[in-house]
């Protein structure tokens, strides 16, 4: 039988990726010995350097597509699944346009998988899904990390809410007296029975403006007001 025809893709999205075992040398010594434990004939090393795995619209990855689709090899080696893509649904496309029954193989060294056989494809699948399963996870475990810090006024990063400074020990929220001030008089004005448009022509007519020195958003307002009666 004839070694299969095979084109390898490698991919790093940071230079930083180098320090946990992933950087691109790391990954070509590990395609390489694969392909000669498994009688590979590896015509290509593809790189994608700095790219991200949140898009297939990747230059190193849409050529070593392209030498499948020429007839070039018969099939894509990849040190990770994830060096290929994080995403369930792309995984899926990808599948599903190149790697399907009776199309080109897929294989991966860290995995252990090869589509060549419905084994291979299986546990490819099983995988794709317990990694999407985990991600998902973690984010919501994340939100709710980030909830919890909300309720209790502590910092969770980024633009501090209007009203509000960070306390000295750098962690907890404080009132802004002065915002505060703004916050309580858009409040009595929509308890007044005004529209969010009408708070907002009625703060700038009480001198009030945001901390960019421009009339307050409805978004902003509306926040303000939420806990009017």
């Amino acid at each position: 039988m004839e070694p299969t025809r095979t084109v390898a893709y490698l991919r790093v999205s940071t230079d930083k990726q180098a320090e946990h075992g992933v950087s691109l040398d790391a990954q070509r010594a590990k395609v390489e010995a694969y392909a000669r434990l498994y009688d590979l004939d590896l015509i290509e090393v593809i790189e994608d350097a700095g790219q991200s795995a949140g898009s297939l619209a990747r230059p190193g990855l849409q050529h070593a597509l392209s030498r499948l689709r020429e007839g070039d090899a018969d099939a894509l080696l990849v040190v990770k699944l994830d060096r290929l893509t994080r995403s369930v649904r792309y995984l899926g496309d990808l599948l599903e346009a190149w790697f399907h029954p009776g199309g080109y193989a897929l294989m991966s060294v860290s995995e252990n998988i090869d589509t060549r056989s419905a084994a291979g494809r299986l546990v490819l699948n099983v995988l794709a899904s317990v990694a999407q399963w985990e991600r998902e996870v973690i984010g919501e475990r994340t939100r709710t990390a980030l909830e919890h810090k909300r309720t209790r006024r502590e910092y969770t990063g980024g633009r501090l809410p209007f009203g509000w400074r960070l306390a000295p020990d750098g962690r907890a929220l404080e009132e802004e007296p002065s915002e505060q001030v703004v916050i309580e008089a858009a409040q009595r004005l929509r308890r007044q029975g005004l529209s969010l448009r009408q708070v907002i022509l009625g703060l700038a007519r009480q001198g009030h403006v945001s901390r960019e020195g421009t009339t307050f958003s409805l978004s902003m307002v509306s926040k303000m007001v939420k806990e009017a009666a």
